[in-house]
């Protein structure tokens, strides 16, 4: 079994109606961070940046990152 972190910020975007650069703008992150969040390959997110993600889309850290397990049997 494998386990990771799902980040939901596509799922987010679109039902915001908000495109990778307005959310940008909005939390003060560079695209090329948002970038790598949104595709999964971020090592870790500071809790500031969590919660200005959080106030721009209007959430709960559980609607951006998600526990997944993956069994392989």
């Amino acid at each position: 079994m494998e386990s990771f972190i799902k980040v939901n910020l596509d799922l987010l975007l679109v039902q915001r109606k908000m495109s990778l650069t307005e959310l940008s703008e909005r939390v003060g992150v560079t695209m090329a961070n948002l970038s790598i969040l949104k595709r999964g390959k971020a090592k870790a997110i500071r809790f500031s940046t969590l919660l200005a993600l959080c106030s721009a889309l209007d959430c709960q850290p559980g609607d951006l990152l998600e526990y997944q397990v993956v069994n392989y049997s």
